[in-house]
């Protein structure tokens, strides 16, 4: 099995390429954006040595599922996915925050908390919660978006004070990012799940702000398994859940938290192996689909620039 850790395509009318963490964007025309989720794992802002085979589908996937069944609530970018590791949409002017909504105390929220913390982002947390204690209602923690390092957490009065967003588009995007965390719950629930953190990024053009990038997959939300979660908070035990945090505490018990001088532990073909598979265990969990795997021993580079290339032949 192959995996794509990096792209190098020029297409036609391009005029710019962006890398991230995980996706490569190629800006079409100065209007459209094909984005390619690459199967690069990222954790604790690092980008590990080796790509996970079919993670770039699965996320992909996923997220152009979520962009569909939410586009009542708010228009988003998304306009075709040529590839099942593609998608091609509207070039919007991304707002300078992502949105963190947290259902439950997990993750670092967690972390801070345990360290004596009783507000994040400005919002006040309760006394005497457990490690994946539900809210008493979802609470927003957004964080500046870095073009590089890491991502800081930020309240919603500095974020306005600062002007990284008006307060009107703020206020419009809170909206919007718990109206999309209700109906994630809602798809999660039927599916034995409970998204209990996510977080989504927005987007502006013509005026009209617009969903962008991804929604609801692994790699920007935390899933748990809804069955047996009440009984395992009464015990006090480790909840079963469906996120890259497997990644991240396999990372740890293995000495790394991306701190300086600490080392990626190796990563055997086993343990891609496993990561692939928690994968797309969460794909058929969250969709209620079988997954079906594109071909991975081709040459998956080729077929991707064909597809895109096809595609924007239409535009």
């Amino acid at each position: 099995m192959q995996a794509l850790i990096k792209t190098d395509y020029h297409f036609n009318g391009q005029t710019s390429y962006y890398e991230g963490k995980v996706r490569d964007v190629y800006g079409i025309a100065d209007k459209y954006l094909a984005m390619i989720v690459t199967d690069r794992i990222s954790a604790f802002d690092v980008v590990l040595p080796k790509g996970i085979p079919y993670k770039g589908q699965i996320l992909n996937q996923i997220a152009a599922k979520f962009l569909d069944i939410t586009s009542d609530i708010i228009p988003n970018w998304k306009i075709s996915t040529p590839d099942p590791m593609v998608t091609i949409g509207k070039k919007c002017t991304p707002f300078k925050v992502e949105m963190i909504v947290r259902g439950y105390l997990a993750g670092s929220s967690y972390r801070e908390y345990k360290n004596g913390a009783r507000t994040l982002c400005g919002v006040p947390l309760p006394e005497g919660m457990k490690e994946n204690d539900k809210f008493p209602q979802p609470i927003i923690t957004p964080t500046t978006k870095a073009d590089a390092g890491h991502d800081e957490n930020i309240s919603k009065e500095e974020i306005i004070a600062q002007g990284l967003v008006s307060k009107e588009d703020y206020e419009q995007i809170e909206k919007y990012a718990l109206q999309l965390f209700e109906r994630g719950t809602e798809v999660a629930k039927k599916r034995g799940l409970i998204l209990v953190d996510t977080k989504y990024e927005f987007g502006k053009a013509d005026g009209k702000i617009y969903l962008i990038d991804e929604i609801h997959t692994p790699d920007s939300s935390r899933y748990f398994y809804s069955d047996g979660y009440e009984e395992r908070q009464k015990k006090g035990e480790k909840q079963r859940q469906l996120s890259k945090e497997f990644v991240r505490e396999w990372l740890m018990d293995n000495g790394f938290q991306g701190k300086e001088g600490q080392q990626v532990p190796e990563m055997t073909d086993e343990i891609v192996e496993s990561i692939s598979n928690r994968y797309i265990e969460l794909y058929e969990h969250i969709t209620g689909e079988k997954f079906q795997k594109a071909d991975a021993t081709a040459d998956i580079a080729g077929r991707i620039e064909k597809n895109i290339n096809n595609f924007l032949n239409t535009l």
